[in-house]
């Protein structure tokens, strides 16, 4: 089943449903291609107008899906988009903004409420991709019998991502096992992080103690050595966004630098789109999460959660010196 294919079969099984889609754009070649996308999917397109009509829609005629093309960081634009987010949020509705890579930090920065896929420029594939993930999103929308292969593609990175989690989430309950077996210390907990035991005197609680995370020059260094590949194989071999995600943060956590949504994106060594899919189901499985810039509300950074400080700091403290030869 192709990704076009896709869209047309959750359009197919949501006849019969009151969906309708807004979208917004300046660009009067955006506008028609977004439009004409929706509707080859068998939805209703119930506005079409430009950015500055944003505030002429209540969250109840905005209808079920929301497009929304953003591709400056002009403030008339990002004050439509936050408003947009807002009415969204309230309502439900699903939103898909198109933004550039030079727009993104405050494309990001701006949508605090809805949670919505962002794409890097104007690929119809992608944003068909999009509009079938909104879709399947949708209450009481049911997806048609698909193959073991369309469903194992179509869930792929959120088992990926979990699959993840979860093995990050092991490696820090079995060091805090093993620490509490050697110190004859009670477990009350199997958060790594949120861990607690009796000191020595039994009268007071601390927080257990973690290794501290690595030196940022050898985390670096193990991401110029993956990087190195690229020159002389197809970089698509050898692609794990989430690991460089996760080393990228590893280092800046310890530099006590923050990372804008960009930055990791060009860290992740894979197309922006794809980099912002794996950065919302990171956060969805509670590795990363969203800090707002305490001087510039437009803006907004990613980081580590304890949670995957904790394990990030454990698995390195493992690797010990082998870590400088590790790729």
């Amino acid at each position: 089943m192709s990704q076009v294919d896709f869209v047309y079969a959750l359009a197919a099984d949501s006849v019969g449903l009151p969906l309708a889609v807004s979208v917004f754009s300046d660009r009067d070649l955006i506008c028609r291609d977004m439009r004409d996308d929706v509707e080859r999917a068998g939805l209703n397109v119930s506005n079409c107008s430009a950015l500055a009509l944003v505030q002429d829609h209540s969250p109840t005629t905005l209808g079920e899906l929301i497009l929304f093309d953003c591709p400056s960081e002009e403030p008339a634009a990002l004050a439509a988009l936050c408003c947009i987010d807002s009415r969204a949020a309230g309502s439900g509705a699903r939103l898909i903004v198109s933004a550039s890579l030079d727009s993104l930090d405050a494309v990001f920065g701006c949508c605090t409420q809805s949670d919505p896929q962002i794409l890097i420029g104007n690929s119809r594939p992608e944003r068909m991709i999009a509009l079938g993930r909104a879709m399947a999103g949708l209450p009481n929308l049911r997806l048609r019998e698909m193959s073991d292969d369309d469903r194992l593609a179509l869930f792929r990175l959120t088992q990926q991502v979990s699959e993840i989690a979860q093995k990050m989430e092991l490696m820090g309950s079995q060091a805090l096992l093993d620490r509490g077996r050697s110190n004859g210390d009670a477990l009350h907990s199997t958060s790594a992080v949120d861990s607690i035991r009796n000191n020595a005197h039994g009268d007071r609680l601390v927080r257990a103690t973690r290794p501290p995370l690595p030196d940022p020059r050898l985390v670096r260094k193990i991401i110029q050595q993956r990087q190195l590949r690229a020159r002389f194989f197809d970089g698509d071999l050898f692609a794990d966004p989430a690991w460089d995600m996760l080393l990228d943060l590893t280092a800046a956590r310890v530099e006590h630098v923050r990372v804008s949504v960009t930055s990791l994106c060009i860290a992740s060594g894979v197309p922006p789109t794809t980099a912002l899919r794996w950065i919302s189901q990171m956060s969805e499985a509670g590795l990363f999460e969203r800090v707002e810039d305490e001087t510039d509300r437009r803006r907004a950074f990613i980081q580590l959660t304890d949670r995957a400080v904790e394990a990030m700091a454990r698995y390195f403290h493992e690797l010990g010196k082998s870590a400088v030869g590790m790729v």
